[in-house]
């Protein structure tokens, strides 16, 4: 018997009426009061689609105003000065900006396990200056402080019962919640604030890449959001609508960490030797043509005071690279090397698997696949950046990375100076190149299934689509 995926769907054109019905790869939709470092994409929508933060995201990918209406920075980066807009809470309550400063206290507390934390310790404190205005004053200047708080993790929601402010509402719980534009008390005349139209609502579904496919294809959704590459393969097997694929251009980390540092491993000579065999145009074309390779882990200077570091064996051609790696296998008095990678689950963890091992083989490395949370040598890291700054590119590659380096990185923290901040990023950067710490292959791989009627979607380097940007504004 055929596959589910394999069977005929008809390409049907999904009709503009009704809700949007959006299929987020996942499990069900839910709030949480703390966060990790692989949230369910389905419950982020959720948050961020009930409970916004003082910015958000656009379809774009860029800063749009949440509960603040306007801002100011000042001082270089060092304050940030919200005003907000009349906002509420889904009862009907006022929002105001005592509970903003408490709901941001309880965001950057240790209590909340949120990922971007360790990315928010130049927040010094966050204050009241009018019933109106609020204050986030910081020990250390960050310019680029809005990119971190338009996340999900900082939107604010209230507990028992969770309620946010909008820009939706949950009209119908489920566990596939439908969601109502908020009534907005920002316009002035109550009589432009219309019936809502069905088509305005959206409902969110959590469900596996497998069902999300097939009830695309067969026009039983609009949106297939939060692909990648560990299902990447399953889109071979459909019919979809042309045109109907899309994909990011994500910025952030996808490759490998060197999670142990004994035997073969232990020499950084022998890391970079590792790096050096992979070819890494010929892995991303056979995985997913168009997918942008790279051998660097920065993927611009951002804000380091230098240019991204290259490695020592980047002229070389693959077989030179290769070359040099037997060598070094060879050389290797241990015995044979086997190393093992943790990889995702799935058609697409396969087939990495397959192009990795055939590049460690190609140097006499036998390798074996384990999943994601098993101990393992190699370890796959595939996040997208939630902000542009070269300190979480490198911060996320040291998994672990060397004394020195982890010290250039605190450094680079506590830096009091926007210079000095960027000549230690710059430093750490060297450090980690040095060091081999960790492998770069290509851009993170995000795709989604976009349908005709939201002709609002926009790709973009956050892959972040929120679900009030789908469609083209009605007014």
């Amino acid at each position: 018997m055929l596959p589910a995926l394999l069977l005929p769907a008809g390409c049907q054109r999904r009709p503009d009426r009704g809700p949007v019905v959006v299929s987020a790869i996942g499990g069900p939709p839910r709030y949480a009061t703390g966060f990790s470092p692989r949230a369910d994409l389905p419950s982020r929508l959720l948050l961020d689609s009930t409970a916004q933060g003082l910015v958000r995201f656009d379809a774009a990918g860029q800063i749009e105003p949440g509960l603040a209406e306007r801002w100011t920075v000042i001082d270089n980066g060092g304050s940030y000065i919200f005003r907000l807009r009349d906002a509420r809470w889904a009862d009907g309550a006022p929002v105001t900006a005592e509970q903003v400063v408490r709901l941001l206290e309880r965001r950057l507390s240790p209590r909340a396990r949120n990922p971007l934390a360790p990315f928010l310790t130049a927040i010094d404190e966050i204050v009241v200056m009018t019933p109106q205005v609020i204050e986030v004053r910081l020990k250390r200047p960050r310019p680029d402080l809005l990119k971190l708080f338009a996340q999900p993790e900082m939107a604010l929601l209230r507990l028992d019962p969770p309620a946010g402010s909008g820009p939706f509402r949950i009209a119908e719980r489920s566990v596939s919640p439908l969601l109502r534009p908020a009534f907005d008390p920002g316009i002035a005349d109550p009589d432009d604030q219309r019936e809502r139209e069905p088509e305005e609502n959206v409902r969110l579904i959590g469900e596996r890449a497998s069902a999300a496919i097939l009830r695309f294809a067969r026009g039983k959704s609009d949106l297939v959001s939060g692909g990648t590459i560990a299902d990447w393969p399953l889109l071979a097997l459909a019919e979809l609508p042309r045109g109907a694929l899309r994909l990011d251009p994500a910025a952030g980390l996808f490759g490998l960490a060197i999670a142990t540092r004994t035997g073969f491993l232990a020499d950084p000579a022998n890391r970079a030797a590792l790096s050096a065999a992979i070819d890494r145009g010929a892995l991303v074309a056979a995985i997913a043509p168009g997918w942008e390779a790279t051998d660097r882990l920065l993927p611009d200077t951002l804000d380091s005071a230098a240019p991204p570091q290259i490695p020592d064996w980047s002229l070389l051609t693959i077989d030179q690279r290769r070359e040099l790696a037997r060598g070094r296998v060879a050389a290797w008095s241990g015995g044979p090397v086997s190393l093992s990678l943790a990889l995702p689950a799935g058609p697409g963890g396969t087939l990495l698997f397959g192009q990795l091992a055939a590049a460690l083989r190609a140097i006499g490395i036998e390798s074996r696949r384990v999943g994601p949370d098993s101990p393992a040598d190699l370890r796959l890291i595939d996040r997208v950046a939630p902000y542009d700054s070269a300190r979480w590119y490198l911060a996320n590659a040291c998994a672990p990375c060397s004394d020195d380096a982890s010290a250039l990185l605190e450094s680079g923290r506590d830096a009091p100076t926007l210079r000095l901040r960027s000549q230690r990023i710059a430093e750490a950067d060297a450090a980690l190149n040095r060091d081999t710490a960790f492998i770069p292959l290509a851009r993170p791989l995000r795709w989604s299934l976009v349908a005709t009627r939201l002709a609002a979607w926009q790709a973009n380097a956050r892959a972040w689509h929120p679900l009030n940007r789908l469609r083209a504004d009605p007014n």
